[in-house]
């Protein structure tokens, strides 16, 4: 049995997503806001919140996470 996974978000719906900003960001406007979008995450500069977002899958977004955690500054 296989199951359709969820269809990946339209930019025009992230206008109304919740964003969160980081709590290092100290209330400037130089860091990254993370968006919930169930299965997804956005991802966007909270410099310039109107440009695109970057869409990850749930798991996509948790692996960045970890390996910036594990102290690792390149990708690859």
């Amino acid at each position: 049995m296989s199951t359709i996974p969820p269809r990946r978000p339209r930019a025009e719906e992230l206008h109304n997503a919740h964003w969160r900003r980081s709590s290092y960001s100290g209330g400037a406007n130089d860091c990254v806001e993370i968006a919930d979008l169930g299965a997804y995450a956005a991802v966007r500069d909270s410099k310039a919140p109107d440009l695109s977002a970057v869409i990850l899958s749930r798991s996509a977004l948790g692996d960045l996470l970890a390996h910036y955690a594990d102290g690792e500054t390149r990708l690859g």
